[in-house]
């Protein structure tokens, strides 16, 4: 599993649309099940809710508690179905984000939670990445860095910026995109409970 960035970007809405309104919904609820499940010492007998979200993917939950980043926590690989990798993610985020304490029962109420779905990482050069579509994935020396595509959005950076900043999360020298680092991108359908009110 992987954290994404401390400042994690705010809901944006995907121009792609994989996922339809009822399917979005299932997942947003199901990341609040599980969590109320876990604060309340039980565990939920889980099904696939259908063929389309028993596909493997990678996934992140993030959760956001009066407007601020409460925790984010992801595969990026598709080592699971969909809407169990959302399940897995969204208690991450809630109890084991290391950044944060564990959500408490009198927070998970007001949670909000954004789901970003992940496309397979495939390589990519620096010339070829889009700020704002492309997520990024930096990895040099077994130390790798993840930024979802939302990040570059809401920080108004370009693409070298976003190059700079994995590399950072990462634990690298900013410019070590230059010298031997892995590049990898991805795209993301993004969701959230504002799109679906």
């Amino acid at each position: 599993m992987a954290e994404c960035a401390q400042d994690s970007a705010r809901f944006r809405p995907s121009a792609n649309r994989e996922y339809s309104d009822d399917e979005r919904r299932r997942l947003i609820e199901l990341a609040h099940q599980v969590i109320d499940a876990a604060l309340a010492g039980k565990h939920l007998g889980l099904t696939p809710p259908s063929e389309h979200l028993a596909q493997h993917r990678g996934a992140f939950t993030t959760l956001h508690l009066h407007g601020r980043l409460r925790g984010c926590v992801g595969y990026v690989q598709p080592a699971y179905p969909v809407w169990r990798t959302v399940a897995e993610t969204a208690i991450a985020a809630a109890f084991y984000d290391t950044r944060f304490p564990p959500v408490t029962a009198e927070e998970a109420p007001g949670l909000e939670i954004e789901i970003s779905v992940l496309s397979p990482a495939f390589p990519i050069r620096p010339q070829d990445i889009e700020a704002g579509r492309h997520g990024l994935i930096v990895t040099k020396d077994n130390q790798r860095g993840l930024l979802l595509p939302q990040v570059a959005t809401e920080h108004g950076w370009n693409s070298e910026m976003l190059l700079a900043q994995t590399c950072m999360k990462a634990g690298l020298a900013p410019d070590a995109w230059q010298h031997g680092a892995e590049l990898e991108a991805f795209t993301a359908e993004v969701f959230g409970e504002a799109e679906l009110g």
